[in-house]
């Protein structure tokens, strides 16, 4: 006799998807879901419509649209709350409807009314629910993102959020420790990485020369761009045919541009904009270094990109940067003490004096990486920790047995 286990059925809720939307959240929740589906689960993804037409179908999970399109971030580059509230209220709706028909639910602690939608809509259940954060911030951090009076309501909801997550899952020993800090009643789960399988680069080469340093994301007021201008002419007095390229746009675009008139380098500076993946492989492959001064990262899977490419990273150290915990210093990349242009031009520096072995032990960082910092580890721990069985296979009995 033939005996198969029904699957146990797992909701991942995030208000955008990948490629739909472009984003590190993005990505880790769809590669989340991929790899619960390919381990045998009946998993769904809850998010608000991003796409024209029909519900684009996927090969891993189901697409379930429980808001509609949202206008997600103002003309500042800050989440909008009429969005966040709009699809906070669409996940209650469908978790209360589908109310004992998951077994688990994975949602996103950012943003924070996410996490209420799904207690409220699924208390009383069996449902096991897992807040993945993706980052805890202070009050001085929300206050800074939002102003005084929201920032400070946004701060007590994310209090309030986390004392009532029952199984809280994080990326950053950072992360980690401001959820303690800040209310979390037991130990969450840190995972060892979110690498989503490798990235098919090219053998490690010596820099393109002239060389060039790369910034890519958006231009947001907490990536800190508009510091790149000062710190590439710094650099310059020692590397005189260095460049500066700046992908992405955003809110603080024109004041990055700005920079780099104040300091005359319309002439070594590229501004592509937002590039196709072929484009953006080339661009890292043959950068210098990838430079990123951001305030705050979750995680920094940019770090692992550019590694996977034989390029170092540049970044600052920051009390709310995670990234920083996966630079080695001098071996797959520099922290600088400050964004002052005199502190990253030492940074760049360092990276050119490194030369072909820094590039060498850069991508040896990753081969060593994409082993063990990966989602399939991560995703492993959430499910243990939920002891949801995966891949369920066929048993044959020993009536069956020839």
């Amino acid at each position: 006799m033939l005996i198969v286990a029904s699957p146990a059925t797992v909701a991942v809720a995030y208000d955008c998807l990948f490629p739909y939307s472009t984003g590190g959240g993005e990505r880790q929740y769809r590669a989340f879901a991929d790899e619960m589906g390919a381990r045998g689960l009946d998993v769904e993804y809850l998010t608000a419509v991003q796409w024209d037409g029909d519900i684009p179908s996927e090969r891993n999970f189901r697409i379930v649209p429980v808001s509609r399109r949202l206008s997600l971030y103002g003309a500042d580059g800050v989440r909008r709350i009429p969005a966040a509230l709009a699809y906070a209220a669409g996940l209650f709706r469908s978790l209360g409807r589908s109310r004992g028909r998951y077994d688990a639910v994975i949602v996103s602690g950012l943003p924070i009314f996410n996490v209420y939608a799904a207690r409220l809509a699924l208390l009383g259940t069996r449902t096991r629910v897992v807040v993945d954060y993706l980052e805890v911030w202070h009050r001085r951090q929300w206050v800074e993102y939002s102003g005084l009076i929201t920032g400070t309501i946004a701060w007590l909801l994310q209090r309030g959020a986390i004392a009532i997550t029952p199984l809280a899952t994080c990326h950053s020993q950072l992360s980690a420790t401001r959820l303690r800090r800040e209310g979390l009643r037991r130990a969450p789960l840190v995972s060892p990485g979110l690498i989503d399988g490798a990235v098919d680069a090219a053998p490690t080469a010596p820099a393109s020369q002239p060389p060039y340093v790369l910034y890519a994301g958006r231009h947001i007021p907490d990536k800190r761009v508009e510091s790149l201008p000062a710190a590439v002419a710094e650099a310059r007095t020692t590397i005189p045919d260095l460049r500066l390229t700046v992908l992405g746009t955003g809110p603080t675009s024109a004041r990055i541009r700005a920079e780099v008139d104040r300091v005359h380098g319309s002439g070594w500076t590229d501004f592509p904009g937002f590039v196709d993946d072929a484009e953006l492989d080339a661009l890292m492959h043959g950068a210098l270094a990838l430079i990123n001064p951001s305030r705050r990262e979750g995680y920094g899977l940019v770090v692992v990109e550019a590694n996977a490419h034989g390029t170092p990273v540049v970044l600052v150290a920051d009390e709310g940067n995670a990234a920083t915990e996966l630079i080695d210093e001098g071996v797959n990349g520099v922290v600088a003490p400050s964004t002052s242009p005199t502190d990253l031009a030492r940074a760049i520096r360092a990276v050119a004096h490194g030369g072909d072995d820094l590039r060498r032990s850069a991508r040896a960082w990753y081969d060593t990486a994409v082993g063990t910092r990966t989602i399939r580890r991560t995703v492993e721990g959430i499910l243990s920790a939920l002891q949801l069985s995966t891949a369920p296979a066929p048993r044959t009995t020993k009536e069956d047995t020839p």
